[in-house]
Parts: C-alpha cells; structure tokens; sequence
C-alpha cells in the first residue's frame, strides 16, 4: 500500500512509514492511501472474540503493509495499555428505561448504541489514535533509517493537544509542540495541556481562535525557508493531527469492534446495516466512518452532527462551503471550526481527480469558499446526512439524558444525540445507531452542571468536578482529578505572526 497526495497524482508515492513520519504531503495536499482495501463478512465475523489490540492488528495491516504483524502487536499493547477499561470502548445501549443505562433498547428496530471513546489517559476520543501514533512513528524512524529528529507540531482545539503531549512525552527521537486558542478551551482541556510533563514538550497560547492555530501551522509546514532553518538544526516537522494518517488510520478501528460488539451482544446479526453519528470539527472521526464503510463495515447512513459553526451542515446541504461567517465560541469547544481539514480526502475519494481538489483548496484559501459539481453534492448526499444543534438543544438533551435515562454525557456527546434523533425524526430510519461518544463529561463540567440547572457561581472547576460526581455518581478520571495538585509548566503566548519564531527557538533547543 502506497500513499499519494490528493492535489497532484504525479507526486512521489509513499510508504505508510514515511507517510507517517511526513504528516503532510510536499504539495500542502493530504496523503491518502491508493487504494482502499475490501474485508468480507468473515472478516467481520471474526473480529467478534478478539481484544480491542487484537481487532487493531486486523484493521492496520491492511493499510500499514510495511509494518510486520509482530510490530503492529507491539504497538497495539504499548498503545493501549494506559487505558481504565478492558475493553478499551464501551458500548452503552439506551432506551427510556432509567434504570440500566448499558443494557438495553429503546425498541427491537431502534437500537441506540452510545460508543465511549473516553476510557483512556487523557478521557477523549483523541487517546484512541494518539496513543498508537507515536509508537508507529517510532517504528517507522527505525523502519526508514530516519536520522532526523522529529518535530510534532500540532494545532489543538482542546482534545487533540493532550492526547498528542500524553503520547508524545519522552518518546526518543521526537519533540512536540502544541498550539491552542487562548480562551478557546476549557479550563480543564487548558490545565491538562499545561500542566503536562516531559523534556520534549511545549505548549503555547495563540491569541486566536482553533482556525488562526490550524492556518498557522499549516503555513509553517509549507514554508520553505522554515523548513531549511530546520534542516540546518537536523529537525524535520510531522503533525499528530488527524491531516497525518497514522493518526487518522486507528480510528478506523472502533467502527469495527463497535459492529462487533453489537454481534457480540445479539443486537445485531452479521450484515445487519447500521447508522453512524459523528459529532464533527476537524471531519477526521466521521471519515474513519466512512473508510470502514468504503472498506465493507455495513454502514446505511454516515449522520454528521455539528454545532451551531455549521459550515459541514451547510456544505452537505448545499454543496457550497463557506468560511466566511461568524465564528462562535460554544459549550462544545472541539467543534468550533470553520475549517474542516480532513474534507479534502473524503472529495479526492469521491472524485479521483487531484487537480480537481487542488483547485477547490486553492478558491478555499483565496476566496473563502468553493462549490462543488451537482453529481459530486448528490454523491455525498446519497452517503451523508447533515444537521446541528443550537446551545439550548445540546443543554436539554444532557438533561434529558441523565434525567430520564440515568446517563451521563458530555456537550459534544450531546451534539450527536441531538442530531441522530433529528435523522430518525425526519426519515423514520429505524436501524440501528452507533453514536460516538468523543468525550467524558467531566472535561466540560461547567457546561453540563449549567445544562442540568445546577448553579455553579460559587465553584472552581474542582469543586464542580466533585458536584458533578455526587448527582451522576459516576468516577471522576483519574487524569482529571489529579489536575487539581498539578503543577503549570507552561506560560507561553505568543501572537499568530510570532507562531514561525516560536517553533524555530523551540526546535534549536
């Protein structure tokens, strides 16, 4: 398996390893992989007894071709051997009865099957990918004789950056630096971030919004006097955002085990289709959706739920996207972005044609926005569904969740729910819905305290933290508890236009 840029098919094709450890195609394009490889029902059906590591293996080789089996297991157990679960996801099926919140339905042909991504070191979605990241790029640096060191650099909206920092600290060969918007995160994503450990770290505020961080590292990869500045220190840039595919590739993997859990708990029988809702920022959990249902997952309807930044649920409806609007700050902070990375890849895929995608990014970075071909918007649609969900809907569904069905989520969480039940609503689907749960609701305490009506005027965020435990009684993680004895270690902010200076000073260090 070779992988290619989605602007230029006459580009040098890479290996997953050097792909890997270049992040970013030379083109400013996104490395996809040629070809997108098939599994068959047997394949699926097997993946029912296996461990989560061991499901991981299946689903990576067929992509990861120069990695042997035996280095993929290493990288598996190293990965997610941090995690609080056995299991490493969960499944919470949900119905209107309150008392069992893990078990049961909301009727035989509408199954509910909340899938919790949270269980590991940093309590979100991202540790599922960011975990197993840099053990593949360790492979990769001995895999490829690489002699450079390599820095990581990465724009967070809140998730990404910890998880990234987590996986990252120490890891030889490797630094990693991490910008997120100042004031665009909450205080506990901030604490975690800052308080993180390690030689090989940095953590900077942008005075800026997720979009001014993401344009400001992608700007610097594509700088090449930068790159030259670096070369001259021995220092080569890579990204742990979902624009890299070994970060982007594990995701892939809980659709799987999710489909095989739900055979595994006679939900559902083998070749059974089913739905998935995403809530949806950057756009790279939903296209691991959508590779495991270009590869054979049975996948009816891919449901992209946004918040009320909702330039995915305007282009899916439109065929137009546009960046030019109002930003908004949100209870839901890892979806507040106008720019949707990883889009790029799911058009290259449906349209085969690079000059074509280059074209669009290059109206996108002039203009703003592109539109694309009616046959291309009714593609997409045949594929996607579309929708959001304002402040007060995300608030009432938290609400309506603990109350009514004894279950705790978080605000992005909520997002998903309230659009999945909106896709039931307007097409009677009934089949069944995985939706993925990205966060735990301890992250984003503040939000879900104010969003079941408690007053949290009087408390700091540990002391909501504690509140919040007392009315669900579910366990605080024990990553978040521990925030309130850590020790800030980083202090850095710096303005977009000192990003580049930021990056060299740290990458001569």
């Amino acid at each position: 398996m070779k992988y290619i840029s989605t602007r230029n098919k006459t580009s040098k094709a890479l290996t997953s390893a050097e792909a890997i450890l270049q992040g970013l195609a030379d083109d400013g394009g996104l490395l996809v992989p040629e070809s997108i490889p098939k599994v068959k029902p047997k394949d699926i059906a097997a993946l029912v007894n296996m461990r989560y590591e061991d499901r991981a293996v299946e689903i990576l080789k067929l992509f990861l071709t120069d990695y042997t089996t035996d280095e993929l297991k290493e990288c598996a157990e190293l990965a997610y051997d941090w995690f609080d679960i056995h299991d490493r996801t969960r499944l919470a099926i949900i119905s209107n009865k309150p008392a069992d919140a893990k078990k049961i339905e909301a009727n035989k042909n509408n199954v509910r099957a909340i899938l919790e991504l949270w269980h590991g070191p940093t309590s979100a979605f991202k540790d599922m990918a960011l975990q197993m990241l840099p053990q593949l790029m360790r492979v990769a640096l001995k895999k490829t004789g690489e002699s450079h060191n390599i820095l990581i650099l990465v724009a967070t909206s809140g998730d990404t950056g910890k998880a990234a920092l987590a996986g990252f600290a120490d890891v030889p060969q490797t630094k990693i630096m991490v910008f997120y918007p100042d004031g665009g995160v909450s205080k506990i994503q901030r604490l975690q971030m800052v308080t993180q450990h390690g030689k090989n770290v940095n953590v900077t505020a942008l005075k800026g919004n997720f979009d001014d961080c993401q344009n400001g590292v992608k700007k610097i990869f594509n700088d090449e006097e930068i790159a030259k500045k670096l070369e001259s220190a021995n220092v080569k840039l890579s990204s742990a955002n979902s624009i890299n595919w070994g970060r982007l590739v594990p995701q892939i993997v809980y659709y799987f085990s999710a489909y095989a859990d739900l055979i595994d708990n006679e939900e559902i029988n083998n070749g059974d289709l089913v739905n998935i809702t995403v809530p949806t920022g950057n756009f790279g959990n939903i296209l691991a959706a959508y590779y495991a249902k270009r590869m054979g997952l049975p996948v009816n309807k891919l449901i992209c739920a946004s918040n009320i930044n909702n330039i995915l649920t305007d282009f899916f409806n439109t065929g137009v996207y546009d960046r030019n609007r109002s930003f908004f700050k949100t209870i839901t902070p890892s979806m507040d972005i106008l720019i949707s990375s990883n889009l790029e890849r799911l058009l290259y895929h449906e349209t085969g044609d690079p000059s074509y995608i280059k074209d669009l990014m290059d109206k996108l970075n002039t203009t703003g926005k592109y539109e694309i071909s009616a046959d291309l918007k009714k593609k997409l649609s045949k594929l996607f569904y579309a929708d959001y969900a304002g402040e007060n809907e995300t608030k009432e569904t938290i609400g309506h969740m603990l109350k009514d069905m004894n279950y705790l989520i978080d605000t992005h969480t909520a997002v998903a729910m309230s659009v999945a039940n909106k896709y039931i609503q307007s097409t009677k689907d009934t089949k069944p819905m995985i939706i993925a749960s990205t966060a735990s609701a301890y992250k984003f305490a503040p939000a879900v305290l104010t969003a079941i009506g408690e007053d949290i005027s009087k408390l700091d965020e540990f002391a909501q933290l504690d509140k919040l435990n007392k009315i669900s009684n579910v366990a605080i993680p024990q990553g978040l508890a521990g925030l309130k004895t850590a020790e800030v270690l980083h202090t850095d902010v710096c303005e977009s236009a000192e990003m580049a200076e930021r990056v060299l000073t740290f990458a001569k260090k």
